[in-house]
């Protein structure tokens, strides 16, 4: 197997790493299929607290 001939500096390393930061933040959005509102997809809607059909997070209503 091929093997380095010399260690990667932890610069040289987090140089090479810091292009993931901006492909995996940038990410795309969807509609929510309840309340409409953009969210990542295959993650809780931050508004309504919904995933798949199902509450997964209790949202707190404001009353005034």
């Amino acid at each position: 197997m091929a093997v380095p001939k010399k260690k990667k500096s932890r610069a040289q390393t987090a140089v090479r790493r810091s292009a993931w930061g901006a492909t995996l933040r940038a990410g795309s959005y969807v509609a929510c299929p309840k309340c409409n509102e953009p969210m990542q997809p295959h993650r809780v809607c931050p508004s309504c607290g919904q995933y798949r059909g199902r509450q997964v997070v209790e949202k707190e209503t404001t009353e005034a």
